[in-house]
């Protein structure tokens, strides 16, 4: 290749590169709009970006995969935690975490109640955003990668995974469909429970919550309308309130921490098979 034909390679593959790159520019431009649902930026979401910048919450936390690593990832929170454990963790963090335990804590930051609610309106709408499962292995709430992480995937659901929590064969044993259903369901239960007895997260340990739920139904202070194992794991799974387990860093004001969502996320059939898991954990 003499200086002239080196010449015209080189000005025709920056040509064409620069073609690609203003082409791949505008085609990403046009999906915006539906991977961000753009539609729904409210006043209330916009303000919310702006709390998370007032804050510094990039300093600890990412978006995205975007942010510093001393604290998990927030893309997909709001699918992870209900509203009311969001609101009072943001209040006072401290309640949530023993220093001692766990070393690093979410600092004070005394927000205001509409920063709060404008915060977690800008955490949902985060959530809601095509991120083509990025991160691939996002630092979960947990402090753990999901199983799906482990395996090469995001740690967050595909519309295939929640398909197949979908029994497909009748003659399955339901303590096993149960048992991915316990890392499959949305929100996924194995976020906030550990099944190591005493370890508990953001939710108690369910490791020996059979033994547990026995002692309580015998010792007069249980106040659901259960009366077996089986009716009080599944009035936990659909009715999270109607028992509030002792602790602050489980609810406030009488209302649970646990999302309220199974019965309309979950066949009746699927939370009879979770119930039938979670009876074997003695």
């Amino acid at each position: 290749m003499n200086n002239r034909q080196a010449r015209l390679f080189a000005i025709g593959s920056t040509a064409a590169a620069a073609i690609l790159f203003l082409g791949m520019t505008f085609d990403s431009h046009r999906q915006f709009p539906e991977l961000t649902n753009s539609e729904n930026i409210t006043p209330e979401v916009e303000h919310g970006k702006d709390v998370w910048h007032k804050y510094n919450c990039i300093n600890c936390h990412t978006l995205f995969g975007e942010g510093a690593y001393y604290a998990p990832d927030l893309t997909k929170i709001t699918q992870h935690r209900g509203d009311a454990y969001l609101k009072a963790y943001m209040r006072d963090p401290s309640k949530f975490y023993d220093e001692s335990k766990h070393r690093r804590l979410m600092p004070q930051q005394n927000l205001a109640e509409d920063e709060i609610d404008d915060l977690i309106s800008f955490l949902g709408w985060v959530s809601e955003v095509d991120n083509q499962d990025w991160p691939p292995r996002p630092i979960l709430v947990t402090g753990g990668i999901s199983q799906a992480s482990t395996q090469g995937g995001s740690g967050q659901l595909t519309q295939s995974e929640t398909d197949s929590t979908t029994p497909v064969d009748s003659g399955s044993d339901p303590r096993a469909l149960g048992e991915r259903l316990f890392s499959t369901a949305v929100p996924t239960c194995a976020a906030c429970h550990s099944l190591t007895p005493g370890a508990d997260g953001a939710g108690p340990s369910l490791g020996g919550i059979v033994t547990r739920t026995e002692k309580l139904l015998a010792s007069g202070d249980y106040s659901g309308e259960a009366s077996t194992v089986e009716e009080y794991l599944h009035e936990s799974i659909v009715a999270p309130s109607a028992y509030l387990v002792p602790g602050e860093m489980y609810s406030a004001g009488g209302t649970s921490f646990m999302p309220n969502t199974y019965s309309d996320n979950l066949t009746d059939e699927q939370i009879d098979q979770l119930v039938a898991f979670l009876a074997t954990l003695k």
